[in-house]
């Protein structure tokens, strides 16, 4: 009996891509997030131009508006916000920026503050670029997962009954 419960819980679970137009285009094979059941997964991204695809801003403060504007971005293809983020990784090419970095967070998102990680790493994938974020995000899906394109529909056939 508990066994069955647990297969339909799992069932019930929905797990697909977000991609979001308005958020950074990956730039290798990864996706810009995943929901799986109430979590969002927004891969690490940085502060490129959703548009055009380049860096956006020379200071940390300017890279910082335009990588959190593009978590949003994710987060709201998929209904969560900010406020739904419980988790952040950031990676700043230099720590000395902390505080700058920080100041521009503290305003974006809201008390009580998700779980954050912040450590210093080599961004030199692409020249410029002084910050990188994921994070995660736990937001009840309010509707059903996405359907499937071009899946066909089940439709559950009436019993035929017979006169007795």
């Amino acid at each position: 009996m508990a066994r069955k419960k647990e297969l339909r819980r799992h069932e019930k679970m929905a797990k697909y891509v977000i991609q979001a137009k308005r958020g950074a285009p990956p730039g290798g094979a990864y996706s810009q997030g995943w929901r799986a059941g109430d979590f969002v997964f927004i891969s690490g991204t940085g502060p490129i131009d959703p548009i055009h695809g380049g860096l956006v801003g020379d200071s940390i403060e300017q890279q910082a508006e335009q990588t959190i504007d593009n978590i949003v971005a994710i987060l709201e293809a998929d209904g969560a916000s900010l406020r739904d983020v419980v988790k952040v990784h950031v990676h700043l090419s230099d720590t000395s920026l902390f505080a700058r970095y920080n100041a521009v967070y503290a305003r974006r998102f809201s008390s009580p503050y998700p779980a954050r990680t912040t450590v210093g790493s080599n961004l030199g994938h692409t020249p410029g670029m002084l910050i990188e974020i994921d994070c995660v995000a736990y937001s009840m899906k309010k509707t059903g997962p996405r359907p499937v394109p071009g899946a066909k529909k089940k439709t559950k056939k009436k019993a035929s009954r017979r006169n007795k």
